[in-house]
């Protein structure tokens, strides 16, 4: 696990300078028709547009690319990341489905940075240098209207070992109201892997006291029924609040989700916590800290097209066959599969495996045996796990079986096998540890309305207010 997350660190930083021909202007759509591209005419707007608001101080990533001297000490393992296919980092085969916002290079994108690099990466006139935009702090979708975080830091011992723990965060706001977005913001980048966080909704006079019980558990030392119980969950007559599920996520390489406006948001109570079901560290060598804050994007309307949520194969609503056991030293396949009841439109979808993956594949099957692509990850890669997000809305028809295959490398050949040598592993009813392992599909998903899939999904916006 050490190795896969300072893997993820030292390769971040890659990003930078081959995402950002991802978008080009039609200047540098056609390389060959610039014979000296310069950092400040051609590069640098395309880096402070694409790189900048996750390569700066207090973001993301551990290198800064803000200026001219920032991009060019860089120059030569940029080049061979690129030419190797490790950056930019995108899974997904883009030969058998698209998404919005794809992180791929075409051959011509990259023949105009091999050529300004190879041109000795010359700067041009800094007076042609756009100036670097002002990033709200701690934010991509613009200055939150509230910011709530863990009530105190949460300690983490220094002993090399992945930690779960759930946790509640405690809201009061003036009224009733409508929140567009939530975006996570962890406060240690290093070991923060994942979070799932639910809200928990209180009805005026139901709940007393909202920090009552205690701030946080440890989810290794006891199941989910007893945390909840440890956490003082329950209105003050023992019976159950108003859970709204999967109001935001984080994971290794995914953004804070902006769909068009009336897709998405939550109408919630005055009063409430925020529950991290499940928030996941990786190891550290020493004691260290984590205090992750939540970014809070309120809605002046009610949401028109609320999302759900569906989970298929490890915890879902679809069984996993066979059941997720993988021998030590075997490469073995499984398959999970769900009819849909009801005409639905996808939003987004989300692979999801641990250190064993080996290659992932999802589409949606017709009773006539048609097919509807969703995605197909040829090499799977832990640090890179995308809520992909499709281009329009994407319908699947009633009756449709949306079908999920993986493979998992449980052989000494795979380098991101924690255990030397092999041995037997599963999924361990849904545990999160990365050395268990996990097969899921997760789908942001909507009832079907006439005309969904014409909705762009492209359109979204970089402020998060209407």
């Amino acid at each position: 696990m050490n190795y896969t997350f300072s893997r993820f660190l030292k390769t971040c930083f890659c990003i930078a300078l081959t995402l950002v021909i991802h978008s080009c202007n039609s200047k540098t759509d056609k390389p060959e028709e610039i014979s000296n591209p310069t950092f400040s005419e051609h590069i640098a707007p395309l880096i402070f547009t694409k790189c900048t608001p996750c390569h700066r101080p207090g973001s993301a990533a551990p290198i800064n690319f803000i200026t001219y001297e920032d991009v060019k000490s860089k120059l030569r393992t940029i080049q061979l990341s690129v030419q190797s296919g490790l950056m930019p980092p995108w899974p997904a085969d883009p030969d058998y489905s698209s998404f919005r916002d794809e992180k791929t290079l075409t051959p011509s994108q990259k023949s105009l940075l091999d050529k300004w690099i190879e041109n000795g990466a010359p700067e041009g006139d800094p007076a042609l240098t756009p100036p670097v935009p002002d990033f709200p702090e701690q934010s991509l979708l613009g200055t939150p209207d509230m910011v709530i975080q863990m009530q105190s830091p949460l300690f983490l011992k220094g002993d090399n070992k992945d930690k779960f723990f759930m946790l509640k965060i405690p809201y009061e706001f003036s009224q009733d109201t409508f929140i567009r977005s939530i975006e996570i913001i962890p406060g240690n980048k290093k070991l923060v892997h994942h979070i799932n966080a639910h809200l928990v909704q209180y009805e005026e006079g139901e709940k007393t006291s909202l920090t009552k019980g205690l701030p946080f558990v440890d989810t290794e030392k006891m199941d989910k029924q007893k945390a909840y119980e440890k956490l003082d969950l329950t209105n003050d007559d023992d019976t159950y609040p108003l859970l709204t599920p999967s109001v935001t996520n984080y994971l290794p390489g995914v953004e804070v989700a902006a769909y068009p406006p009336g897709i998405g948001g939550y109408k919630v109570k005055r009063r409430g916590v925020l529950l991290l079901d499940n928030i996941h560290y990786g190891p550290s060598p020493i004691d260290t800290s984590d205090q992750t804050s939540f970014n809070i994007f309120f809605s002046p309307v009610a949401p028109t097209r609320p999302l759900k949520e569906m989970i298929l194969g490890t915890s879902g609503i679809s069984p996993i066959i066979p059941p997720l056991v993988i021998p030590s030293d075997s490469i073995s396949s499984f398959q999970t599969e769900y009819k849909v009841a009801q005409d639905i439109s996808l939003i987004t979808i989300n692979p999801h495996m641990h250190l064993l993956g080996k290659n992932f594949l999802a589409y949606a099957l017709g009773p006539a045996g048609d097919t509807i692509r969703l995605i197909r990850i040829n090499q799977w890669d832990f640090r890179w796990q995308y809520f992909y997000t499709f281009k329009k809305v994407l319908k699947i028809p009633k009756d449709y079986k949306i079908v999920v295959r993986a493979t998992f490398d449980n052989t000494s050949q795979n380098p991101l096998n924690p255990n030397h040598p092999p041995i037997t592993v599963s999924e361990r009813e849904g545990s999160m540890r990365t050395t268990d392992e996990m097969f899921q599909l997760i789908i942001t998903w909507m009832p079907y309305r006439p005309g969904d899939e014409l909705i762009s999904l492209e359109n979204k916006t970089t402020n998060i207010k209407p």
